[in-house]
């Protein structure tokens, strides 16, 4: 197994990823009644294509397995451009859904480096995958003098456990869509 920087041909990947970090809740919401579940993954993998996105390739790194199969995907960038780079996904989902997500709150901010995805393909979990690229997405932080920090939902205790196991801890709470998440950062083992 390694861990690489993601290509554009991974978009399609990426895009569910974020759809399954997110939760098909969010996702329904996203669509609302005019849209489905296709046309949200459409989306995501527009923006995963893209070099100004927060969902950009550009922005991830991937798990490829020995036979050279993308098996999983960790997005993460600079908080401090999280406005600069969440606009293009404003920007599609106001054109493409119809949606104005412009009094979403910032779930990060400039003093971390974001992880904001992290998803394996379900037959590859349970083999230390995540925490690799949890890892890999530390030293990313490290590069540019900042922790790694995160998200997650209060009631997700097998992901809080791994977060735990590679060296996060909760520093505080954060909203996402307009619900409170735990926000861990990374402060070593």
């Amino acid at each position: 197994m390694k861990i690489v920087e993601a290509r554009k041909e991974d978009a399609p990947l990426i895009a569910r990823s974020i759809m399954d970090a997110v939760g098909e809740e969010i996702c329904l919401g996203l669509a609302g009644r005019h849209h489905t579940l296709e046309d949200v993954e459409g989306l995501f993998t527009r923006l995963a294509e893209r070099e100004d996105s927060q969902y950009s390739y550009l922005n991830t790194l991937v798990a490829v397995d020995d036979d050279g199969k993308t098996v999983g995907v960790c997005v993460g960038y600079d908080g401090a451009k999280l406005n600069e780079l969440r606009k293009p996904f404003f920007e599609a989902v106001k054109r493409e859904l119809g949606k104005d997500m412009g009094d979403v709150e910032d779930e990060t901010d400039s003093s971390e480096f974001y992880l904001d995805t992290l998803a394996v393909l379900p037959e590859y979990r349970g083999r230390g995958i995540a925490s690799l690229l949890l890892e890999a997405s530390v030293r990313r932080a490290a590069l540019i003098g900042k922790p790694a920090g995160l998200l997650v939902d209060k009631d997700n205790l097998k992901a809080r456990r791994l977060y735990e196991k590679v060296g996060f801890t909760q520093v505080g709470e954060r909203p996402f869509c307009y619900v409170m998440m735990d926000h861990l950062q990374y402060t070593g083992k």
